[in-house]
């Protein structure tokens, strides 16, 4: 099942017909009835499903398992280990393979959700945090980030496409660059005591905020704003003078210890009653009151009110069991903290695969090796095989009332 409208009250979710237990991923195309499965018994098969209609649009299988797949209005882009594959949304023709590409066994990637632009970002280095930014619409890269010293982590857009955040497996400095320029505008610090896995990145809508969850029970929220000359010229207060006191002290520290007083903190928090659990954060407007909805592996979604003007400690306002896990005991996940997971999907997706079905068509492309499968014909649609030109049955991403 997948969401189909979120409420403070209520969330509401709607059945995908697909005929296979051990999906590990899922996206969907904004709130549209365009769905893309991958199944742990099939990882190398990708199928396009329109859920409404309960009908396959198509199907491609790949030279190795699945690790990501990433989607906007004109590209669809699927991500294995040493290689990613941009097809055309519209007619899933293969446009460009990009092959030999630094191992990724995360299958870590952003797509732009504005279509105009298409920027795809993957890492540029298995060693260290560089970003390749390339263009999935001209199919040309872009330009290359030199955004962390560690290996990257999480990589997320905003809604335009102009900025684009990074942690790196170190979990302690988030990035905000700009697009596509690539320069840097912002650096929050997470944390100092201890290294993190950063499992998600997301910002606001209007990319006033940005969110970061972890293995840890704390989630941050940090406030994307510039401190301009002026403003602390026209109140001199005592703290403005310590703060200069301290930036001009700054430049005859240590790089390292420099940097860390440039960095801001976090604007907001919440603390989960869990440890070690994969979840996902998003930042939203809902019913007018912008929320944090944190989405964890136990199969609950936790709702928060976020204070924008003040910030601090966020509200858990609700919360809805969205998924059935099993447990040895049904126990409340907000009581009770549930052990690790014993392996991320890019893990579990790593184990051996099953070959293709039969059903698929052999033939590899040119340019890389993505098999076509079957595919509806032409004439079962109004302008190819994928329309969407039309609003009705893939309306554009908006945010819930």
């Amino acid at each position: 099942k997948i969401p189909s409208s979120v409420k403070v009250s209520a969330v509401c979710l709607v059945p995908v017909p697909v005929e296979c237990p051990d999906v590990y991923i899922v996206e969907r195309l904004f709130s549209s009835s365009l769905v893309v499965v991958v199944s742990l018994s099939m990882p190398r098969r990708m199928n396009v499903y329109h859920f409404k209609k309960g009908t396959e649009i198509c199907n491609y299988s790949y030279s190795n398992n699945i690790l990501s797949v990433r989607l906007n209005r004109q590209r669809l882009v699927v991500c294995l280990e040493e290689s990613i594959y941009i097809h055309n949304i519209k007619d899933m023709k293969l446009l460009k393979t990009l092959l030999n590409t630094p191992t990724n066994p995360s299958g870590l990637c952003a797509l732009s959700v504005n279509h105009s632009n298409s920027y795809l970002v993957y890492p540029g280095s298995a060693t260290i945090g560089e970003i390749t930014v390339y263009d999935a619409n001209n199919l040309s890269t872009v330009t290359l980030i030199q955004a962390h010293d560690s290996p990257l982590a999480a990589l997320t857009f905003n809604a335009s496409g102009t900025k684009l955040a990074s942690a790196s497996e170190k979990g302690t400095v988030i990035r905000v660059f700009s697009i596509p320029e690539g320069q840097k505008l912002f650096e929050f610090r997470r944390g100092m005591k201890r290294y993190v896995s950063i499992s998600s990145l997301s910002f606001s809508a209007d990319t006033q905020f940005l969110c970061a969850s972890s293995n840890t029970e704390t989630v941050h929220i940090f406030k994307l704003e510039q401190h301009s000359p002026s403003q602390d010229e026209e109140s001199p207060t005592w703290s403005t003078y310590v703060g200069k006191m301290f930036t001009a002290a700054s430049t005859y520290l240590p790089t390292q210890v420099s940097d860390m007083m440039h960095q801001d903190r976090a604007f907001a928090t919440v603390r989960l009653n869990m440890f070690g659990l994969k979840n996902i954060c998003a930042l939203a407007m809902i019913q007018k009151l912008p929320r944090l909805l944190v989405a964890s592996s136990n199969g609950y979604l936790y709702i928060y009110n976020v204070d924008p003007q003040d910030g601090g400690e966020c509200v858990l306002v609700q919360k809805h069991r969205c998924a059935h896990v099993e447990q040895k005991e049904e126990e409340d996940p907000e009581d009770v903290s549930l052990p690790p997971t014993s392996q991320s999907y890019a893990a579990t997706v790593a184990l051996p695969s099953t070959p293709p079905s039969s059903t698929t068509l052999m033939g590899y492309s040119e340019d890389g090796g993505a098999q076509k499968g079957e595919v509806i014909p032409e004439h079962e649609f109004a302008e190819g095989p994928v329309c969407l030109d039309d609003e009705n049955e893939f309306p554009p991403v908006g945010n819930q009332s």
